[in-house]
């Protein structure tokens, strides 16, 4: 265990970044915004995964293997978020009840619901998640920051593309039919 008892920047802070040329009220809005998706990607990621291990029914494999991929997805979009904070002088969240106190959505209840009620949680948590991804990146835009604008696109690219796969899962169209085991 570490001995050191000195803290070198507290939670909270943001102190910008010389070599960046970002400037600490700049650099603070900035960071205020991707703390709230960094919190909110890791909601969402939690969520995917309970999905993921939970999953069952004659579509399991593929919904499995989807939510799997889609959770590795918002783990990696975490990491680039909570990278950024950090290059711009912030101290990125960290610990799930600190990310659940900072984002801007609510999680489904403990409960284990039918797939189709999960998707339809999961894809509202990732509608919710877009439309502050797409305020964020305006923000980034607007206060000159194209480098965090840039990452940010990139995320919603990746977020929209899971979303819409979701919306795929919903429709009614399926090769399983409804009581065919019975």
């Amino acid at each position: 265990m570490s001995t050191q008892k000195t803290v070198r920047q507290e939670a909270g802070t943001v102190e910008g970044s010389e070599a960046l040329r970002m400037p600490a009220d700049k650099a603070e809005e900035i960071v205020e915004a991707l703390q709230t998706d960094l919190a909110d990607t890791y909601v969402l990621y939690h969520q995917l995964k309970k999905h993921h291990w939970i999953v069952e029914g004659a579509e399991f494999r593929d919904l499995h293997l989807f939510l799997g991929d889609a959770a590795m997805d918002a783990e990696e979009a975490a990491d680039v978020l909570a990278e950024r904070v950090q290059a711009l002088g912030g101290v990125p969240l960290s610990g799930g009840a600190t990310f659940e106190d900072h984002a801007s959505i609510e999680p489904e209840d403990d409960d284990v619901y039918d797939i189709r009620t999960s998707l339809a949680n999961d894809m509202e948590l990732y509608g919710d998640v877009i439309e502050s991804l797409r305020e964020h990146i305006a923000l980034a835009n607007n206060l000159g920051d194209y480098a965090t604008e840039e990452e940010l696109r990139e995320i919603l690219e990746t977020t929209e593309e899971h979303a819409h796969h979701i919306e795929h899962y919903l429709e009614d169209d399926t090769l399983v039919f409804e009581g065919a085991m019975e």
